[in-house]
């Protein structure tokens, strides 16, 4: 299997906001920006990985800007990590002002990909040739990332096992709810 450069597989999406992407406050839906993402991180993955790709996770979406209606939202992806059959594709998220060519940043956000087979089963990728040291420092980043997710993992699964309703009058008597049962 050929290992495939970074440049190779990074993609840009750009679509105008439309007013049916509006809520009721005039903003865009933050799910319609979720679903573009989904669908650049799988053009991303999917033109490293020369195979169909599922998303397995979404690392943290913070909405820091919102997006108008009438401006061009543009998306780019870059495959930054790849494991046996994964990859961490990392997202930015612009929105353009036509009228007044103001960009700003919207959303940064990790997609993790898996690669699958005819039989639907995970299949292995290329490697990653890394040709700079913003890919280098990206790659690695994603290694961080990826082990510090693993341990979030286990403290959520040991939370969830080891709660204690017994003393839930204690732990809950400075939250804002009632127990009523």
């Amino acid at each position: 299997m050929k290992s495939k450069p970074v440049r190779q597989s990074q993609t840009t999406i750009t679509e105008l906001m439309i007013p049916s992407y509006a809520n009721f406050g005039g903003k865009i839906h933050g799910g319609i920006i979720l679903s573009l993402m989904d669908k650049v991180a799988y053009a991303a993955a999917s033109k490293h990985a020369g195979t169909y790709c599922v998303t397995v996770s979404v690392d943290r979406v913070d909405f820091l800007q919102p997006v108008e209606v009438g401006e061009l939202v543009s998306l780019h992806a870059s495959v930054n990590y790849v494991g046996r059959s994964s990859m961490i594709i990392g997202i930015r998220v612009e929105a353009l002002n036509v009228k007044t060519s103001i960009v700003k940043h919207t959303n940064s956000s990790y997609f993790t990909m898996v690669a699958k087979d005819e039989d639907d089963k995970p299949t292995e990728v290329p490697a990653l040739i890394l040709q700079s040291e913003e890919e280098v420092k990206r790659f690695i980043e994603s290694m961080r990332m990826k082990e510090i997710r693993s341990k979030v993992k286990e403290e959520m699964d040991d939370a969830k096992s080891n709660i204690e309703v017994a003393r839930a009058s204690e732990v809950l008597k400075n939250e804002r709810c009632v127990i009523a049962y």
